[in-house]
C-alpha cells in the first residue's frame, strides 16, 4: 500500500468517497457540485488543507482522509482535524486508516509546530471509535478525540 499526499489527479475518487460517505452515515445523496467544489477548494488554497490517500499494487485509490488546521492559542501550535475518512467497503479490515494516520503523524513531526489531532465520530459509531482508540485517540471533554504529539 502506497500512502501518499493527494494530487488532483485523485479528485475523482476524493469526490466519489465523500458521496459515499455522505450515503453511508447520514443516508444522504449531496449535490455533487458541491462535493467537487469543496474538493477543488482544497487543492485550490492548501491553506484550507490537504488529502492523503493509500493506493495499491495496482495504482488504485482505496482509502483516504482530508486534514484541516486550528490554531491553538492554549499550545502555541497547530490541531489538525481529521476530515472525511472513508475506505472503500472492500478494502476495509486491512488497517488502511492506521496507514493513512501513521503518515499524517509522521507529516506532523517532521514539522515540529503540531501539537495533536482531533476528529469528530458519530456517538452511535462503536466501530470507529474503536479504531480511533486502537491507533491511539481518546475521547476527550468535547466529545471529540484527540492525541497529543
Amino acid at each position: 500500500m502506497n500512502i501518499r499526499i493527494a494530487e488532483k489527479e485523485d479528485i475523482p475518487s476524493l469526490v466519489e468517497f465523500n458521496q459515499a460517505m455522505a450515503m453511508e452515515t447520514e443516508g444522504k445523496h449531496l449535490p455533487d457540485d458541491v462535493i467537487a467544489g469543496g474538493v477543488h477548494g482544497v487543492f485550490e488554497d492548501r491553506g484550507k488543507g490537504f488529502y492523503v490517500v493509500a493506493e495499491d499494487a495496482d495504482g488504485k485509490i482505496t482509502g483516504g482522509l482530508m486534514i484541516t488546521y486550528e490554531w491553538s492559542d492554549w499550545r502555541n501550535s497547530w490541531f489538525w482535524w481529521i476530515q472525511s475518512v472513508y475506505i472503500l467497503p472492500e478494502a476495509r479490515g486491512r488497517h488502511i486508516y492506521s496507514m493513512l494516520y501513521d503518515h499524517v503523524k509522521d507529516l506532523a513531526r517532521k514539522r515540529g509546530d503540531v501539537f495533536g489531532f482531533r476528529l469528530y465520530v458519530e456517538k452511535e459509531n462503536a466501530h470507529a471509535k474503536k479504531v480511533y482508540e486502537k491507533v491511539g485517540m481518546e475521547e476527550c471533554q468535547y466529545l471529540m478525540y484527540e492525541e497529543a504529539i
